[in-house]
């Protein structure tokens, strides 16, 4: 995704640019691969403030055994350097990523494998899925699908339990912090009262909807928030899959990240 081609323009390059083009937009990309990760992509997702936080990055499995036999590319102990590698640049990240559990071959122990490396990540969100072969794929023409049904689905059974367990902690985190929501629409549990969006981190806010002061237009006349609008979330609790919030204001994105910016060197003088 992001070496050069043809002499094209780098993946890096052109996010860049997006940035400094539209700086009320809020940029996100998905699903590099693990083995080709600029370290210049990184730092600049640390610096501009309307790139997200936020990385999808497939895994699939914890066992560099499986990972092989999956031709993927890289090992167990490469993913893990490079999630090291990212949190140390960009510490308030947020990680996803995608697990297969049960597939051709896979042991008790390469399973144990990919439950540790779910825990040792601590993921934000994960796509997670019981293995089905596909016909014309490198599997389909080397291996047997030789893992019973019934194991494949106590298995992913076992990684979503893994998963909660950690995210939970994730999403509590974020109790008490004001984030910037980019709403999405009406809560589907609640539509008629509640709005939801995603976080800088790709995590869901839901919050009523009410409304609110127009900071975005420098009004003193409140509305109601509707889609495609930043607003201000004081977080108050959370579950294992979203965050609940009150809404203070709709703004824009430079203008909540300079209130960020100008608070951080405040208390950096203070101190």
């Amino acid at each position: 995704m992001s070496k050069v081609k043809n002499m094209g323009l780098r993946f890096a390059d052109l996010l860049d640019q997006l940035s400094n083009e539209f700086p009320e937009m809020r940029f996100r990309y998905t699903s590099p691969h693990p083995k080709d990760f600029p370290d210049e992509l990184l730092y600049l997702m640390h610096d501009r403030h309307n790139i997200c936080k936020y990385i999808h990055l497939p895994a699939q499995t914890g066992s560099t055994a499986v990972l092989e036999r999956m031709r993927r590319g890289y090992s167990r102990e490469a993913y893990l350097e490079l999630v090291q590698k990212i949190r140390r640049i960009i510490p308030d990240v947020g990680i996803s990523s995608d697990f297969i559990c049960g597939f051709c071959g896979e042991t008790e122990e390469e399973h144990a494998d990919t439950l540790s490396l779910i825990k040792a990540v601590g993921y934000d969100m994960a796509y997670m899925f019981a293995y089905s072969m596909r016909e014309k794929t490198h599997a389909h023409r080397n291996y047997i699908d030789d893992v019973p049904e019934e194991v494949k689905q106590r298995r992913l059974t076992e990684l979503i339990e893994a998963f909660r367990e950690s995210t939970g902690q994730r999403y509590d985190s974020q109790v008490g912090t004001i984030q910037l929501v980019l709403v999405e629409g009406p809560n589907r549990r609640a539509p008629d009262k509640e709005l939801i969006g995603k976080s800088d981190k790709g995590h869901r806010v839901a919050f009523v909807n009410l409304p609110l002061l127009d900071r975005e237009n420098q009004t003193d006349k409140k509305r109601n928030p509707v889609i495609g609008d930043y607003v201000e979330v004081h977080i108050t609790k959370s579950s294992r899959a979203s965050l609940f919030g009150e809404a203070l204001a709709i703004t824009k994105l430079s203008a909540f990240y300079n209130n960020v910016d100008e608070a951080a060197v405040a208390c950096g003088s203070r101190g």
